[in-house]
């Protein structure tokens, strides 16, 4: 199972870069088709804004594009699962907002999480991350 970063989602909407677009189109709608995919409600969240803010869709556009996303497996943020972060960010040295996603992904025992994001290839709590926009380049 994979988890998605809120980049992959973003990509997948910005229409500035064409090719990368595509990539992200392509595995969210396999996600969506295999029921295979993983987000949490805080990659949703940074996802509305970007999409509502630096992207400037419309509220009904981002409104639909969550409710369908939705359809997805989605890890809500529980105190566990902050206070999983709060370890990994000190196990890792990485940023709370990056841990918050591995301890997400971990708990969905997500195999990888697709992000341009963090150190591609490295092994967070054994889920791997995967830069899915520069493989095979």
């Amino acid at each position: 199972m994979d988890f998605i970063d809120t980049n992959i989602l973003v990509y997948a909407n910005d229409s500035r870069e064409r090719k990368k677009q595509k990539t992200c189109v392509e595995l969210i709608s396999a996600a969506l088709r295999s029921h295979q995919g993983v987000v949490s409600s805080q990659v949703l969240s940074e996802y509305a804004n970007v999409a509502l803010t630096k992207l400037g869709q419309p509220p009904r556009v981002v409104r639909r594009q969550l409710e369908i996303l939705s359809t997805l497996r989605v890890v809500s943020l529980t105190p566990e699962l902050i206070i999983r972060a709060i370890e990994i960010k000190d196990l890792y040295g990485l940023s709370f907002w990056d841990a918050s996603i591995i301890a997400a992904a971990e708990s969905a025992r997500c195999e990888r999480i697709l992000s341009e994001d963090m150190n591609a290839g490295q092994v967070y709590c054994g889920v791997k991350m995967t830069n899915p926009l520069t493989e095979g380049q």
